[in-house]
């Protein structure tokens, strides 16, 4: 084999274009910030990141409010349940009150 020869410099120079893909295909894969041709880095941009974080914080309200009241129903449910002269009447209020 020939070491010097056009043969194996090409070899040599694929293998190692084939090497810098391949590693830049795996790093894109997996959300890795990319090099570009001087040195920076390309980060991957999502187009819908914003649609999805307004989407997550419409929810996160909501939940945030819904256990807000279930709250106040578990208060008002263990404060019946530990009244110990309680009347009837109360009760079915308290009960509607609930609804």
């Amino acid at each position: 084999m020939n070491f010097g020869g056009p043969t194996f410099v090409l070899a040599i120079i694929a293998l190692s274009i084939g090497g810098w893909m391949f590693t830049t295909w795996i790093r894109a894969k997996h959300g890795y910030p990319i090099e570009n041709e001087w040195g920076g880095t390309v980060h991957r941009t999502d187009v819908d990141a914003d649609r999805k974080i307004a989407l997550l914080s419409d929810e996160n309200a909501k939940l945030v409010g819904q256990i807000g009241r279930l709250e106040e129903r578990i208060s008002v449910l263990e404060r019946i349940a530990t009244e110990e002269g309680g009347r009837a009447a109360q009760l079915a209020d308290q009960i509607d009150r609930l609804r």
